[in-house]
């Protein structure tokens, strides 16, 4: 009989009871590697989590200056999961890095603003621009210095350079009667980061665009665009088309459309190595409302919007057609903006013709029974357009 208590047996093989003692010294080991590779791993994601929480911004100050208008702002939705209405400003800042696009007057303005609306059964979206020469009512605001600046009628910019995101909003809010649930602003730096982030975004070029105001000397063509060129592309008026705000809203219609496409197609954001740097620019150069100044909630609104289809997904125009008192102005079309607001309002299906050159415009509008001017993801226009492999 084998004697348990010897180390080996009488041919020289190491006992069971021998190799037990080794085999869990292994695992131990094993175990101990494995949590530690665990632990760095969640060291790393934790701080990396951080990293990104701590990049934006809170604008505090802009529920301060709304509180005290909220009894005549539009009633706010009783309801978890009910339609969203968030306003996107692109600001002009010339502080913080951005130098370069201007001189710093010491306040910004909007020169984008989009008012996008989600609908509540998560099936559709529309983002309606709002021109920054759009002459609209401002409400008296709250000014930087602690003054409440007069109420007057004058271009939509001039509310945010006025009161920042609060005035931008009352005005939004005066004009369409739509609440505004949250805001985000996003400024230079944050807009060019997104698109080197994710590689570029193509265009083509019916002819060269020379721009010495927007820093742009583009060949024509198929070509890919990089921070400072598809900056440039987004804000140029005078090198391309007729220089006019109406067809810049357009060309940004269709550049955000095509950069939202190709973070979705590419699966940008199921690549860890490849959604840190798009996560990092998106949120390096943010201000938010306290609603949405976290991961969290940033990660829940792309969560309830991502099986959105594309085609569901809407780039249009306020209605619209030049100021009479001044042709470099615009002015809203009624009652056609009127219309328009009301089904985002009611949160009911929008449509959206795009614009071309038939013959069949009145004011401004599409003769065809749509809400409002607009692109889809992808389309042509005569000097300049996002590349499709159509």
């Amino acid at each position: 009989m084998t004697d348990p208590d010897r180390k080996k047996t009488a041919s020289g093989a190491p006992t069971t009871a021998s190799v037990r003692p080794r085999r869990r010294r292994w695992l131990r080991w094993a175990a101990l590697a494995a949590s530690g590779l665990v632990l760095a791993v969640a060291a790393t994601g934790w701080t990396l989590y951080q990293r990104l929480e701590g990049n934006i911004r809170t604008d505090s100050g802009a529920a301060h200056a709304l509180a005290p208008y909220e009894k005549e702002r539009p009633a706010p939705a009783k309801e978890a999961g009910e339609a969203e209405n968030i306003l996107l400003l692109g600001s002009d800042n010339r502080g913080d890095g951005n130098g370069a696009y201007g001189r710093d007057e010491g306040s910004e303005r909007s020169d984008t603003a989009i008012l996008l609306h989600i609908a509540a059964d998560r099936d559709s979206a529309t983002a309606m621009s709002i021109p920054r020469d759009l002459m609209v009512d401002i409400p008296g605001c709250r000014q930087p210095d602690g003054s409440t600046s007069p109420a007057r009628f004058a271009q939509f910019n001039w509310a945010f350079q006025t009161g920042g995101a609060a005035c931008a909003i009352r005005t939004v809010e005066k004009m369409t009667d739509i609440r505004v649930d949250h805001h985000l602003v996003v400024d230079f730096r944050g807009f060019k980061k997104m698109v080197d982030a994710v590689g570029g975004v193509e265009v083509c070029l019916s002819k060269p665009v020379h721009d010495r105001e927007a820093k742009l000397d583009l060949p024509a063509g198929r070509q890919t665009l990089h921070g400072e060129d598809a900056l440039g592309y987004v804000r140029a008026r005078h090198g391309l088309g007729n220089g006019s705000d109406t067809q810049r809203i357009e060309r940004q219609q269709r550049f955000l459309g095509s950069l939202v496409k190709k973070v979705r197609s590419d699966g940008v954001l199921l690549n860890p190595t490849r959604a840190y740097p798009v996560l990092d620019a998106a949120t390096s150069s943010l201000t938010a409302d306290s609603g949405l100044d976290s991961l969290s909630e940033l990660y829940e609104l792309a969560q309830s919007v991502r099986d959105i289809p594309q085609d569901h997904i809407r780039f249009l125009t306020v209605p619209r057609q030049p100021y009479e008192p001044d042709i470099n102005r615009d002015e809203l079309v009624r009652p056609a903006a009127e219309a328009l607001f009301t089904k985002l309002r009611t949160d009911q299906p929008v449509s959206v013709k795009e614009k071309r050159k038939t013959g069949k415009e009145k004011n401004g509008v599409e003769d065809e029974g749509a809400d409002g001017t607009g692109v889809p993801y992808q389309g042509t226009t005569a000097d300049a357009a996002i590349c499709t492999n159509e």
